[in-house]
């Protein structure tokens, strides 16, 4: 029994006084129980160890923490961090950075110094308040080695919990950090909640939040504001506006609504206003609508809709970024949208019926609508612009524990947690990986287990000694008490273990994994509910919440016994058959247990390659160094899958080195470092080149002036602007050369033509996308629909997942993965189709029959002066007529041209990529080009959020490529755009010749003129005064174009800095970035490429994560 009680002096002030540890609570019925608390074992720390002494054994070191942007800017920088030896520079940089306290701390420096005090002030924190509230541990020894074992895996990264957690819990009870109040707690003696005075004695711990919404204006209002405070620590809000009337519906004080689209323009404001966490980035909101809402088409179309208001107001020349005046101007761009399908209306579109809209207030049809064309606008809506998703009610509602209380209406932004209206969840996910015995190959079942029972019970404290933003969430939260217990690397696991992610057997093995965590969960909630009581919302729902726990054990039964190990699919029987029956004694503590979040920042804090249920995204990472830098590496999960495969160490090692590269010239006898030096490279400038390779994806980008210094360039004859290609080829190496050698030297990204690796064994080391310019394979939409449906029937909420889609899918392809979701049982599907945000598609050659041209050049001269309105007629037509030009090249008959013949770009290619400002505003252009050097493509993209802009300018860039590929003169290009005048305009900052320009357009084709033309007539520098000043990351610098989108190139283009390894290896980084998620956003906190995570994307330079962890 716990030594604290009710009238306990020593008892923490965090929490109110009055709190027997024997005394029955009021939260309805209680089954008669003998326990008062739970006997807890130990598996990872010996007996008896204290938690301090646990972090005494572990491998300590010190090192630098540093977070640069893509500028080379320091972000953030602390020396001398005492961290884990075994916890990689990146996890290093996530601790200390994002989660370390920097002031108010007693120590000499005022902030957190150590990993350990991390650990501590959280681990010692919830096992003081588990025995502050009582009836958690059934003795101070077992308090003792709940704090041991949380402790070592806290510190071990076998689990971690969400951000809010490590950001709040323990100021006050370690440290007596104050912090403003505001937030609502619940008193436990009376189960109200009151306003917090103070706002770390009660940490807001949780990061996913439902709130209801009713029909009237105090309520939509009331809402404004909770979801504000919502926004202000970070947090994201769902809510279902279903019950809102519809415009023209009645008013009961007369007149009509303004409709439900108005409302939510206005809570969007709202959110945009607030911005998540207080900065530049749109706050964590989802928005969900049922299908029978009279305003539903409005809102299916809403975000396409304004998509097209934000290109043709960038167009006109308002900043294109997130945060300026185009976006902040239209409406729908702070929320994700989903639409609460029912059965009903899926069967009447399999009928082809009619549906019915209905009105709020009196239940009358509205509109009779056609079922089919419905679901089909879902679709085009979510091809265009990936907006909305589905959530299935019925299924959700299917598998509700307290359907006696009320419906599930909603769920929090990234779709995993779906419970009751007004409700909070906090989160936590296990490492999968380290549960795997690398010697044996054997999956731990017991410590995995054991690792559930600590997580769930360390979270289930955390519900009452956490605050809550609004009174009614305090308080639902402390009576339903969902929990979000979840794992991460179920993809590194699968490949490890040799076995597709699209795979039957990968899926029983996930599926397996998944009961066990739910199962286990939910039976360590029925053993608290006999210490401790069941849930107060209970009672009410017994026959709903046993009936769910029925539905999972049984569908443990689903599980082929011929494809899961046997050791799990045991352990997942026995863990729900125990559940159930420890259940039907004595209820349970929780209404939910488990979730499927994305595990972003969390994830990378445990050195996790894959999130969440996801698949990897690629073969190959960046490494973080101590200090700054990173190098390539293949991910750890690729030998290890190899050698459970079965092959041989010396073939693990040539089919590693085949997909990264051997780092080295000495394995390329022609570019031998002594065949360097007798072509007339020094030995100190091979040295650089054999530093950098380890981090560059082209051999090319290893010999740049930046790497080899101007006096090599001055010794071999070249102009100080010279890149690596020019290099290579006054070296006397020809194109086919230096090919060859880059796929031995750097790699080929992908296992496709690996030597030894079978044809059978390709599909373990499929990734969520193409590996590499030369690889073609990679799991297919479906397959990741397939992963969902096999875990889902072992979740209390739901999984947070973006279909990704390639480029060239099809609306059909939307339709079925819909009505597949639905089929097998999902209870919500977004989709993401690649370039499909108002950008460019991958490439001018591979899409140029997709772009719908106006007929005739006077209408595209009057659409072009509506996208761009400080053009004169005569430029306008100008345009025009070029580009219809190029279109006449590109679709005449051979009859009618019979010199014109398309000169098709090789498939990996190469070219500049030039950042500069034109009048303040940013302009990336990317070039691509024939094996002679000459001019084939080009790439516009202004600004690093422009993702509209890029539907304008670079569908005239499209054109002028395809131009160019049909034989019209580079001259005549030139000729016909320099001087083109219209906003912005002005001084060209970042390019070392052209020093102002008219327009964009004016200075890419003055650009272009003096790069490839050698015009300098176009310039306003001469090459010998460029010369004189010192080289810069301005400079374009020379990057591999293999098919790489727009989108990519462009933000593949990074900012000034010194020329040294370390930024080739962070602009190799953001390349590789770049090209596998094209519209991914930059990062808000150090400025590098994101990459898709779950149903939101996460920084992997700065552990930035823009989703619920």
């Amino acid at each position: 029994m716990a030594k604290t009680g009710k009238n306990d002096p020593a008892a923490l002030s965090a929490l109110p006084a009055g709190t027997s540890a024997t005394a029955p609570r009021s939260e309805g019925p209680r089954p008669s129980r003998k326990a008062r608390g739970l006997s807890l074992t130990r598996r990872v720390t010996r007996e008896s160890a204290t938690a301090g002494e646990v972090l005494n054994s572990v491998e300590w070191t010190r090192r630098p923490a540093k977070i640069s942007g893509a500028d080379g800017e320091v972000v953030f920088k602390m020396d001398d961090a005492e961290v884990p030896a075994g916890w990689s520079q990146l996890a290093t940089d996530v601790a200390v950075s994002k989660y370390f306290r920097k002031a108010g701390v007693p120590t000499g420096s005022g902030a957190e110094e150590s990993v350990r005090q991390l650990v501590r002030r959280v681990a010692h924190t919830l096992r003081t308040a588990g025995e502050e509230m009582g009836g958690y541990f059934a003795t101070a020894a077992d308090a003792e080695t709940f704090e041991a074992e949380l402790s070592y895996m806290l510190v071990h990264q076998i689990g971690a919990f969400n951000s809010p957690v490590w950001f709040n819990c323990g100021l006050w009870h370690e440290y007596r950090i104050k912090g403003s109040g505001g937030n609502y707690a619940v008193d436990l003696a009376t189960g109200q909640a009151d306003r917090t005075e103070e706002a770390y004695k009660r940490p807001q711990v949780s990061a996913c939040f439902i709130q209801s919404c009713s029909d009237d204006l105090e309520s939509i209002f009331t809402l404004v504001h909770d979801e504000a405070r919502v926004f202000k620590y970070g947090s994201g809000s769902g809510t279902n506006f279903s019950k809102l009337r519809g415009k023209m519906e009645r008013l009961s004080g007369g007149g009509t609504s303004s409709g439900l689209m108005s409302f939510l323009e206005v809570l969007d404001k709202a959110a945009g206003a607030t911005k998540s966490g207080g900065i530049t980035r749109r706050a964590a909101k989802m928005v969900v609508l049922d299908v029978d809402h009279p305003e539903i088409r409005d809102f299916i179309q809403w975000k396409a809709r304004e998509e097209k208001k934000v290109a043709a107001l960038i167009a006109a020349g308002y900043p294109s970024d997130f945060n300026g005046d185009a976006y902040r101007t239209v409406s729908g761009q702070n929320a994700n949208n989903s639409v609460r399908v029912t059965d009903k209306f899926i069967e009447a579109v399999r009928k082809d019926e009619v549906w019915q809209t209905t009105a709020r207030t009196t239940g009358d049809v509205v509109e009779r609508l056609s079922a089919r064309q419905l679901w089909r606008d879902m679709a085009e809506a979510a091809w265009k612009c990936a907006d909305p998703g589905l959530q299935f009610d019925d299924t959700v509602n299917k598998w509700h524990t307290c359907k006696a209380t009320d419906r599930i209406y909603a769920s929090n932004p990234c779709s995993e947690f779906m419970f009751l209206d007004d409700t909070a969840c906090n989160l936590a996910s296990l490492n999968l990986l380290k549960f795997l015995d690398e010697k044996t190959g054997e999956f731990d079942v017991e410590g995995y287990k054991h690792a559930c029972r600590i997580f769930f019970l360390a979270q289930e404290i955390a519900v009452d000694l956490a605050s809550y933003p609004t009174k009614h969430i305090a308080e639902r939260s402390h009576q339903f008490r969902p929990l979000g217990l979840g794992y991460a690397n179920l993809g590194t696991l699968l490949m490890v273990e040799g076995l597709p992610y699209d795979s039957d057997a990968g899926r029983a093995m996930a599926a397996s994994i998944t009961a066990i965590m739910t199962g286990e969960a939910y039976a360590l909630s029925a053993e608290m509910a006999a210490a401790k009581g069941p849930f107060q919302g209970y009672a009410l729902n017994r026959e709903s919440m046993l009936e769910v726990m029925r539905l999972h054990r049984d569908s443990v039964a689903n599980i082929d016994p011929a494809l899961a190990p046997a050791k799990l699919l045991s352990a997942a029987h026995e863990c729900w058959n125990r559940a159930v029956q420890l259940g039907e004694q004595h209820g349970y503590r929780n209404a939910q247990a488990t979730v499927l979040a994305p595990t972003g920042t969390i994830g990378l804090l445990m050195d996790c390659d894959t999130t969440g249920v996801e698949p990897d995204f690629a073969l190959i990472k960046f490494k973080k160094l101590a200090g700054g830098g990173s190098f390539k590496i293949v991910n750890q999960s690729v030998p290890r899958a190899l050698k459970k495969l079965g092959y041989a160490p010396a073939e693990v090692q040539a089919i590693v080195d085949y997909v990264r590269g051997t780092a080295t010239l000495k394995s390329v006898p022609e570019f031998s470092p002594k065949e360097l030096e007798a072509r007339g490279l020094q030995q100190s400038e091979i040295a650089k080149v054999e530093k950098s390779l380890e981090s560059v994806f082209d051999l090319r980008a290893a010999f740049g002036s930046h790497v080899i210094g101007a006096a090599a360039l001055q010794r071999l004859g070249l102009d100080a602007g010279a890149r690596g290609k020019h290099v290579l080829a006054k070296l006397g190496y020809t194109d086919e050369q230096i090919d060859g050698a880059t796929l031995v030297v750097c790699g080929r990204q992908t296992v496709e033509g690996a030597p030894f690796l079978e044809p059978e064994d390709h599909p373990v080391f499929d990734c969520a996308n193409r590996c590499g310019p030369l690889g073609t394979r990679f799991i297919e939409p479906m397959g990741h629909v397939r992963m969902m449906a096999a875990v889902q029937p072992f979740l209390s909420g739901a999984i947070s997942k973006t279909i990704n889609l390639p480029h060239d899918a099809t609306v059909e392809e939307v339709e079925r993965i819909h009505s597949e979701s639905w089929r097998l049982g999902l209870k919500a599907i977004a989709l993401y189709r690649d370039g499909s945000k108002l950008s460019q598609p991958l490439s001018a050659g591979d899409q140029a029959q997709k772009i719908a041209l106006p007929k005739d050049a006077k209408v595209m001269a009057e659409a072009l002066r509506t996208f761009i309105p400080d053009l004169t007629a005569e430029q306008a037509q100008r345009m025009a007529d070029a580009a219809f030009h190029a279109r006449a090249a590109a679709t005449a008959a051979p009859e009618q041209l019979p010199a014109m013949s398309r000169r098709k770009l090789p498939s990996k290619r190469y070219g500049i990529t030039q950042e500069a400002k034109v009048g303040g505003n940013k302009v990336f252009l990317r070039t691509g080009e024939y094996g002679d050097g000459t001019l084939g493509e080009i790439f516009i993209d202004m600004h690093k959020e422009g993702a509209a802009l890029r539907s304008v300018m670079n569908c005239f860039a499209m054109l002028v490529s395809i131009a160019l590929q049909y034989g019209v003169p580079l001259e005549v290009l030139v000729e016909q755009f320099v001087f083109t005048r219209f906003e912005p305009q002005g001084p060209v900052q970042g390019h070392d010749r052209v020093k102002f320009a008219t327009s964009v357009i004016d200075y890419v084709f003055r650009a272009l003129g003096v790069e490839y033309l050698k015009r300098d007539d176009l310039a306003h520098v001469t090459p010998e005064e460029a010369a004189e000043t010192p080289k810069s990351a301005q400079t374009a610098d020379p990057v591999m174009a293999p098919g790489a989108s727009p989108a990519a190139a462009a933000k593949a283009a990074q900012k000034s800095g010194p020329p040294d390894a370390a930024r080739a290896a962070a602009r190799a980084q953001d390349e590789l970035f770049g090209k596998l998620s094209g519209d991914a956003p930059f990062c808000d906190t150090c400025g590098h490429i994101t990459v898709r995570n779950g149903t939101c994307y996460k920084c992997l330079n700065c552990g930035n994560s823009m989703g619920c962890s």
